[in-house]
């Protein structure tokens, strides 16, 4: 069975001891022990992957570690997924709103913008 240390994790997935002992602490992550050496399983790089990847399409580790840890538990692996199709849609909803606000910011300053150079021009 091939294991992992954190430095090799940390290096691979470029975070830091801190952020993979973070996740430990929130109980996303389970390496065993073996004194003081940390030794990652398979199982738990997929979950690492998993949360690198909320992470970056902006769920929070709360949201993630509901997720991730829903496929240990009933409804199980079905339910995680369905569970996670839903706050994708829910992800999307608030990007695209988001999107919204930032292209009527963007409507706006060039209306401002144009207003000024206007302005400019008959001083």
């Amino acid at each position: 069975m091939t294991t992992w240390t954190i430095r090799q994790l940390a290096d691979e997935y470029a975070v830091t001891l801190r952020t993979l002992r973070h996740y430990e602490d929130l109980g996303l992550l389970h390496p065993v022990r073996a004194g003081t050496v940390r030794e990652y399983h398979q199982r738990d790089r997929i979950r690492l992957e998993l949360i690198l990847r909320g992470k970056r399409v902006g769920f929070s580790l709360d949201e993630i570690a509901v997720i991730v840890n829903m496929y240990d538990e009933p409804p199980g692996e079905a339910g995680q997924l369905e569970y996670l199709i839903e706050q994708c849609d829910v992800r999307r909803q608030h990007l695209e709103a988001q999107r919204r606000d930032i292209d009527a910011t963007l409507d706006d300053l060039a209306a401002i913008e144009a207003r000024c150079r206007e302005d400019l021009v008959r001083l």
